[in-house]
């Protein structure tokens, strides 16, 4: 039988832990899978572009389990009532290549897509950042700002989106969390302003430069949410060159983060050695860091194995008949015999 969370399910299992607390628990899953990093078999996701979003695949594997995703991302949904992100995954059984778990990933992408911006945070802000610019304040933005504050004491954020209504619906959803000082901010410019992190997630389809190189400050990181994607940046090129950059798996990131705008040889970082310290995250406290983040398939690996722990330890979702078990395994057209039928010469 295979695992079935829905996403009525997902919510309640976030609700019985706390988001914070999954925040929390989610990062430490991803920074352990990022440690085996060599245990994986890794590609960069398969992706079917048409002119107002994409469709991806994305599958990576250990000795173990196999995962994927399938995940959209179509800007304009949201004029017609439909989320821009929509996703499902899936867990297989490496030996025998029986289904473990399907599951939801639309709310479980946002959490893994948060736990991991606020975890490669950890490695590359000042440690004393206490101020965060969150530009683009759509779906995936309360997230990224609990998560920041959960792991990283992130105390101020100013807000911006070209949709005044965005953020003020951000403010809203984080009026439960008053230690966190909120500001909805006029201009990209004065969110950006003496922060210690910005954050951009932004959603359209795109070369767009949301942030340019006169509005970064020495010490700042970077977090780049929203490029992830071929023909999509957040980014001004200047910022890119000047920056540290830190990518989740470089061959993918080439193709879709904010390094598609520069020549194939320019320096970039793995998270993974930064993780398992054979490379440094920040070099300096003058430094700018990047983390050029377009969400890779191992963080979906990571999620997909955290939700299925915590769902049977809470007795979360139910089983499902998702592929046939059978009596006699090399008798598949017994499924459509009628159930309690006995044939004529049994019956003689």
């Amino acid at each position: 039988m295979t695992r079935y969370i829905d996403v009525n399910d997902l919510a309640r299992l976030v609700n019985r832990k706390g988001l914070p607390t999954c925040l929390a628990e989610m990062a430490d899953y991803i920074r352990q899978d990022y440690l085996r990093w060599h245990d994986f078999e890794k590609c960069p996701r398969l992706a079917n572009h048409s002119p107002d979003g994409v469709i991806e695949l994305m599958p990576v594997s250990d000795a173990s389990l196999y995962a994927f995703k399938y995940v959209n991302g179509h800007p304009k949904n949201t004029h017609n009532g439909l989320l821009t992100v929509m996703a499902f995954g899936a867990l297989g059984d490496v030996d025998t290549g029986a289904p473990v778990l399907l599951s939801e990933m639309t709310l479980t992408t946002a959490i893994r897509t948060a736990a991991t911006s606020a975890l490669a945070a950890r490695y590359l802000a000042r440690p004393d950042s206490k101020r965060m610019a969150l530009i683009g304040n759509g779906s995936q933005s309360e997230f990224q700002a609990i998560a920041f504050h959960t792991l990283l004491g992130i105390e101020e954020i100013r807000l911006f989106d070209i949709d005044r209504g965005a953020s003020e619906k951000l403010a809203a959803n984080l009026a439960g969390y008053p230690q966190l000082k909120l500001t909805i901010a006029g201009s990209v410019a004065e969110a950006v302003r003496g922060a210690d992190i910005v954050t951009t997630v932004t959603a359209d389809k795109a070369y767009a430069t949301i942030l340019t190189a006169e509005l970064i400050e020495p010490g700042m990181h970077l977090n780049a949410v929203g490029g992830d994607c071929p023909g999509k940046t957040e980014l001004h090129r200047d910022i890119v060159e000047r920056a540290r950059v830190i990518v989740e798996y470089e061959p993918q990131s080439r193709i879709e983060g904010e390094i598609q705008q520069m020549p194939a040889d320019s320096p970039t970082t793995e998270f993974w050695q930064v993780v398992e310290g054979s490379a440094a995250g920040r070099e300096n406290a003058g430094q700018v860091t990047l983390f050029d983040s377009v969400g890779f398939a191992l963080e979906d690996y990571s999620a997909l194995r955290y939700v299925l722990d915590v769902a049977r330890a809470l007795d979360i979702g139910h089983d499902i008949a998702l592929v046939p078990e059978l009596e006699n395994p090399k008798d598949l057209f017994a499924l459509l015999q009628p159930k309690g039928c006995e044939r004529k010469a049994n019956a003689a």
